[in-house]
């Protein structure tokens, strides 16, 4: 004989799955990991190889570099294919508009895959939600060169080099009339996306300030999150696999500069990063 379900316990049961599909700590109030607009002494310690540490104590926020949430060590501005460091420039300048301080970056022509990110590396717990926001200004002429392509924000899993990981990436495309628009992916290398969002509807800020926010819950399921908002737009929301094989993040390269609209650059300030997406 049949038992019949309940209406309570059907929706019991719904109930319970839904909290499953959450974050663990959706419940929770976001909190904030780390915070600095590179106020007071932030300095560019001396370049080490390819990496160059930022060193100081944010005398606005009282957060230290280098970033080290997640368990993450030797996080550093990673200066790759340089050229002697002819090909890239990074300072850290006292600027005029939105903030007073910015992190300063250039690259003036490419050698391979020229790039200067500061990437929060060695990562221990990368199984982890997380939110990360930040303002940046970008020049104009890499934004408006025909069928071009630059990006400023991207992680990467373990694995990824040999085929097995994941990244996330936000680019800034440009079409054949030189018209900037954004697309957000996750991929297993530059050529095979997993998955892609093109965005042409929220206009592309040129040397102007606007700020970004990204975040990402961390999954191999349906109930994976990527979100990328532009001055409060959305601009991709993906839901679906944030990774592949079960690869934790590896490292994050914040303040990316990196593609092959050049020369190019950008200012970056006021970066905050948070356990889950605040309210």
């Amino acid at each position: 004989m049949t038992c019949p379900i309940s209406i309570p316990t059907i929706l019991l049961a719904a109930a319970m799955a839904l909290h499953a599909a959450q974050p663990a700590h959706a419940d929770q109030p976001a909190r904030l990991l780390y915070a600095s607009g590179f106020e007071g002494n932030i300095t560019l310690a001396p370049t080490g190889g390819d990496y160059q540490p930022i060193r100081g104590t944010d005398s606005r926020t009282g957060y230290k570099w280098p970033i080290e949430i997640l368990g993450a060590t030797g996080s550093a501005l990673h200066l790759i294919d340089h050229d002697n460091h002819r090909a890239i420039q990074t300072e850290i300048q006292t600027v005029t508009g939105h903030p007073t301080r910015a992190l300063f970056s250039a690259q003036h022509y490419n050698t391979r895959v020229t790039q200067s990110p500061y990437e929060i590396r060695n990562i221990k717990d990368g199984r982890t939600d997380l939110y990360v926001r930040f303002w940046i200004k970008l020049d104009r002429s890499s934004l408006t060169q025909p069928d071009m392509w630059r990006t400023f924000f991207e992680w990467k899993t373990k694995g990824y080099a040999n085929g097995t990981g994941f990244r996330l990436i936000s680019y800034i495309y440009t079409d054949a009339d030189g018209k900037p628009y954004w697309h957000w992916q996750g991929d297993r290398n530059p050529q095979h996306p997993i998955w892609e969002i093109d965005n042409r509807s929220v206009p592309v800020p040129i040397r102007k300030w606007f700020l970004n926010e990204f975040y990402w819950h961390w999954s191999e399921g349906a109930d994976g999150r990527a979100l990328w908002k532009v001055n409060g737009q959305i601009i991709g929301n993906h839901h679906g696999p944030t990774t592949r094989n079960g690869k934790p993040i590896d490292f994050i390269m914040l303040t990316q500069i990196y593609g092959n609209a050049n020369p190019k650059h950008q200012w970056v300030d006021d970066i905050e990063i948070w356990d889950s997406l605040p309210d």
